[in-house]
């Protein structure tokens, strides 16, 4: 009997490699693809899978299903491989058992980059226009405004400050460019959400505790997505590296923990998109 392929520890065992050689996968990735790894109809691919997608290092944004591509009068081409990404549903009642209690299932299948298939449509060869940078600042800082947080300046570190409902972040010119100011900013935005009158995580933990390691790994996995829409580069932090050890140590124990901090990154960027007015949405 074939054993069933395990993505979740796949994937982990990839990101794990890349954390042991001093590498945050998901600060390094997002601008090669000039934002979001789209589906065949122009749909964005969401939390984790977009992380997964990102990983392939393609500069397309497009991905198809086989049997989407053959639809369209194309085909993929003999020996590419295919990237594995997931689906989860809710089961439903069965007829012999209708008061069974639902449950979730995940599933796996492939997609592949549009770079890999021949003769598709134009629309996915067209190159991506990729913002100038006064632009890019200008989304970003106007998404960031939008938010509405109450954000301070001085000094020279950036946290949040959870019993005070504030964010405090160094002076914009202590950055190297607004781009690290912005990725920095929205990793803090990132853990501002999750206020018990917002979200509702578990965001008052001691630093070195498993449960900060996770939160820590939701504001980077939310950065990571956002960052990646707006067009920034997630540049590491000055304490990236006490980082780190503990990510590495969730991760060995917990082979869900990616997932799951990229589910719960998913609903911080619902919730900052939320917070966005209409046309700002459609610009991004």
């Amino acid at each position: 009997m074939k054993n069933k392929r395990d993505i979740e520890q796949e994937i982990t065992n990839k990101v794990i490699a890349q954390l042991e050689q001093g590498v945050a996968p998901w600060r390094k990735s997002w601008t090669s693809i000039g934002g979001y790894c789209l589906r065949e109809n122009g749909e964005p691919y969401r939390g984790w899978n977009q992380f997964i997608l990102s990983l392939s290092g393609y500069t397309n944004p497009f991905w198809l299903t086989y049997n989407k591509a053959t639809e369209l009068g194309a085909q993929v081409r003999g020996g590419e491989k295919g990237t594995a990404v997931t689906y989860w549903g809710k089961s439903k009642p069965k007829k012999s058992d209708p008061d069974a209690n639902p449950f979730m299932f995940m599933k796996v299948y492939t997609v592949f980059n549009a770079e890999q298939i021949d003769g598709l449509p134009e629309k996915f060869s067209a190159p991506v226009t990729e913002a100038t940078e006064v632009d890019r600042d200008a989304a970003t800082e106007a998404y960031i405004a939008a938010i509405g947080a109450d954000v301070r300046h001085g000094g020279d570190k950036a946290f949040y400050v959870p019993s005070q409902d504030y964010i405090q972040l160094p002076a914009v010119d202590d950055f190297s460019d607004y781009a690290a100011y912005a990725g920095t900013s929205i990793h803090e935005h990132a853990h501002w959400t999750g206020a018990e009158k917002r979200l509702d995580r578990d965001i008052k933990n001691g630093f070195g505790s498993k449960d900060y390691a996770r939160e820590e790994l939701v504001a980077e996995c939310s950065a990571a997505l956002i960052c990646g829409h707006l067009g920034l580069e997630v540049e590491p932090r000055e304490d990236h590296a006490s980082y780190l050890a503990s990510w590495l140590e969730v991760l060995k124990e917990d082979k869900t923990a990616i997932r799951k901090a990229f589910s719960q990154a998913q609903k911080v960027v619902d919730f900052l998109d939320d917070l966005q007015p209409e046309e700002l949405e459609q610009a991004a």
